[in-house]
């Protein structure tokens, strides 16, 4: 059964196995990351993945959703936007604003961390400290980590799963 404490448990432990794009000399590890993206290659995801990791975190952990649920307009849920769209739209989902104090378990979604852009970031809340968060993220640099980060403005907001969350269907 998926819970938000497997959710850490799991995005912890894939952080750490060090997923990674071309870097350093070595051939791209992403496949099993991208592989759930119909037409996406490891080429295109180069640098673009933080999305995707969550994803596969999120299956990983025994949730049950498909890449497109169809509360998302604008792309599938490899794009951070994605994200936002479908846990506003979808009552079964919780969005959280960034004035909220997250859980464990939650995914959380920055504003010009990488970019000066909105949605340009996202990741999975391991521990929620007194002025941080732990996240375990994809794309750092093209690889995968944890990273602690300030409880800021850079902050857009959180989803939260339910425990036990089914979309229905097929993922």
């Amino acid at each position: 059964m998926s819970n938000k404490a497997k959710l850490a448990e799991t995005a912890r432990a894939e952080a750490q196995r060090t997923w990674h794009g071309a870097v350093v000399g070595l051939k791209s590890n992403l496949q099993p990351i991208i592989e759930p993206f119909p037409g996406w290659r490891k080429k295109e995801a180069e640098s673009l993945w933080c999305a995707a990791f969550v994803y596969y975190c999120c299956i990983a952990a025994g949730y049950r959703f498909p890449v497109r649920p169809k509360e998302c307009a604008s792309c599938n849920l490899a794009g951070c936007v994605a994200w936002e769209e479908w846990a506003k739209k979808d009552p079964r989902i919780g969005w959280l604003p960034s004035s909220c104090l997250p859980q464990p378990g939650d995914i959380v979604i920055f504003d010009r961390v990488f970019e000066n852009k909105p949605h340009d970031h996202m990741g999975i809340v391991i521990e929620v400290r007194e002025n941080s968060l732990l996240t375990a993220e994809g794309n750092l640099g093209n690889v995968s980590g944890l990273v602690e980060r300030p409880r800021d403005k850079h902050i857009r907001g959180y989803l939260s799963l339910p425990d036990g969350f089914d979309y229905g269907g097929e993922p």
